[in-house]
């Protein structure tokens, strides 16, 4: 037996497993927390925050606004612009999406949230394929429908993911 393993050979194999377990940490302590001022807004669920010093590209976690060349687009990024552009956010960072950019909450010093503000005033969609235990996002969501707030006036509803896969 390695001299490694000496020590344990009289525990058993799930007493073993309970202690790496419990050593492993869990995802949510993979969330971290940081300050930066935000430079650029690209669209209305994607900016660029000062990150030491230097620009990091942040997609906003749990939800999809329209893209630019989509109805509403354009609103939908006028709307983030009006609450973030120029000031200092604070970032709740839930790791990389596909294309390799920050998800993260996104919250001003006074406590609002802009990611469930966008919900909430109709300029997005609650992302369900990455958020679908997110009941708040749902809640925003169904209640912007019902008052027809922001995009929900019109008449045509097609949410991003189903237009990018259109323009492809």
């Amino acid at each position: 037996m390695p001299f490694i393993l000496r020590p344990f050979r009289r525990f058993p194999v799930w007493s073993l497993c309970v202690l790496l377990a419990v050593l492993t940490p869990s995802p949510a302590a993979a969330v971290s927390e940081y300050h930066g001022l935000v430079v650029r807004v690209l669209d209305g669920d994607t900016l660029e925050v000062l990150h030491k010093q230097h620009p990091e590209r942040i997609r906003l976690n749990g939800i999809d606004c329209p893209e630019k060349g989509q109805p509403y687009g354009h609103q939908a990024k006028q709307a983030t612009s009006a609450m973030v552009f120029g000031r200092e956010v604070i970032l709740q960072t839930h790791g990389r999406d596909k294309s390799g950019h920050t998800l993260a909450d996104v919250l001003l010093p006074d406590g609002t949230h802009v990611n469930h503000t966008l919900v909430k005033n109709g300029w997005c969609w609650w992302y369900r394929k990455y958020a679908p235990r997110n009941t708040e996002l749902a809640r925003l969501e169904q209640n912007a429908r019902e008052t027809k707030k922001g995009l929900w006036v019109g008449q045509t509803h097609i949410p991003p993911w189903q237009w990018r896969k259109r323009t492809r």
